[in-house]
């Protein structure tokens, strides 16, 4: 049992911590709200151990009783407030004045306590504390104007409820300061944490419109291409045809000339649409250099490149190493948990040689895939005398190595892309 806890814990770690930036973001800030609560939950716990000794069972008991139901209300609370703030839920107003309440009953029972010389006056303390994480979760689910008047409302009425009391100035002074300044600070954080995960989030939803664009733009270009390339030639197929039909139907020897015509203007068609898609399925070396370290730049990872001598490669070579910069950089997104990747090109000698190297390498436990990219990327590279290797490395990195020759014995294919499932971390065949 022990054992199937820790695995699900690590397993929700390691989840955790080979997702994106911005689920990463999200995890980190919500569980530093959670974080307050606990907090707040620790010090009346430590204040009510203090008062075991001098209590009898009958007073600890409620006191405790509620301190954890406002504790649960906070936590749920922050939750819900964050959901709320962030659009994907209603307004949780029940909860919020459940919350409010179990502030002001708790402060309420403190003071009266105190008064009934039940307890003594440093449970001042504790209602100071409740009142120090009261702002927080109110700042999410209401305006800053109503959360900032409810929450100067119940620190003046502590604050009286303190003065009638008798106690010394100075610790009613204590109170309200401390109060006052808590409720900026928690109010500040939560405020400015949801704020900051509302922006992470628009920022992912553009990024995704922005590609989804990119993809739209694409597709209307290439609708573009095809049609400058092929309408002229359809109507002319589609004009060709019916006249032959007509000589054809009068029985004279021109249909024939006419459909002769037919057939090589549809060869020629063939034959650009293929040069239209070919180039489409050309990969750019130098675009894919610059994509490449800002893709990784922009995943949090530090891209390093060192090209020398690319533009001097044919365009056969540069198409095929660019395939393997396309490639290696998706597994290195995909697979690899990287903080670093660097890619040395050179292509001053005989050969031509490109190095992309990462950590972020998984145990040599990982599973293993079954992906095909990098198998066809070796047949891409074969069919220009190159070859492809991957090397797993004992400092925790990975090398992705390909050569070849700068000037080739045989021209290379011209093979669809390949965007296989093959990781830069080193859990499958590289």
């Amino acid at each position: 049992m022990t054992v199937a806890v820790e695995g699900g814990a690590l397993g929700w770690v390691e989840r955790i911590r080979r997702s994106s930036g911005p689920v990463r973001f999200h995890q980190y800030t919500r569980f530093t709200l959670y974080s307050f609560a606990v907090s707040e939950a620790v010090l009346l716990t430590f204040w009510c151990v203090a008062q075991r000794g001098d209590l009898p069972v009958l007073t600890v008991l409620p006191l405790v009783a509620l301190f954890t139901a406002h504790t649960v209300c906070h936590l749920l609370l922050c939750r819900a407030g964050l959901r709320y703030y962030l659009g994907s839920a209603g307004r949780p107003s029940r909860l919020t004045a459940v919350y409010v309440g179990s502030t002001v009953l708790g402060i309420a029972a403190l003071h009266a306590s105190i008064g009934a010389g039940v307890l003594d006056q440093g449970a001042v303390a504790a209602s100071t504390w409740l009142l120090m994480f009261l702002a927080g979760p109110v700042l999410l689910t209401l305006s800053i104007r109503r959360s900032t008047l409810l929450t100067a409302l119940v620190i003046a009425g502590s604050a009286l409820s303190v003065a009638a009391l008798d106690l010394p100035a100075e610790q009613t002074g204590y109170h309200v300061g401390t109060a006052v300044f808590g409720a900026v600070f928690f109010g500040f954080s939560y405020r400015c944490s949801g704020w900051m995960l509302r922006v992470v989030r628009e920022l992912e939803a553009a990024r995704e419109t922005q590609a989804r664009l990119a993809v739209a733009e694409e597709r209307l270009r290439f609708g573009r291409d095809l049609h400058d390339v092929l309408g002229r030639n359809l109507s002319v197929i589609a004009l060709k045809s019916e006249l032959a039909v007509q000589l054809a139907q009068r029985g004279s020897p021109s249909a024939v000339d006419q459909m002769t015509e037919v057939q090589r203007i549809a060869r020629e068609s063939q034959r650009e649409m293929r040069e239209v898609v070919r180039g489409y399925r050309e990969a750019d070396l130098h675009t894919e250099l610059v994509g490449a370290r800002g893709v990784l730049r922009a995943a949090g990872i530090d891209c390093r490149i060192e090209d020398s001598g690319s533009g001097a490669l044919a365009e056969p070579l540069q198409s095929a190493l660019g395939w393997v910069i396309r490639e290696g950089t998706t597994n290195v997104l995909r697979h690899a948990d990287a903080g670093r990747c660097s890619v040395r090109l050179r292509a001053a000698g005989p050969v031509a040689e490109l190095v992309m190297e990462n950590d972020g390498v998984p145990g040599a436990g990982a599973s293993t895939g079954g992906g095909s990219g990098l198998a066809g990327l070796r047949e891409r590279l074969a069919a220009l005398g190159g070859t492809l290797t991957g090397e797993r490395r004992g400092d925790g990195t990975f090398r992705l190595t390909a050569r070849i020759p700068a000037r080739p014995d045989r021209g290379g294919g011209r093979g669809g892309g390949t965007d296989g499932d093959e990781d830069c971390g080193g859990r499958g065949e590289r």
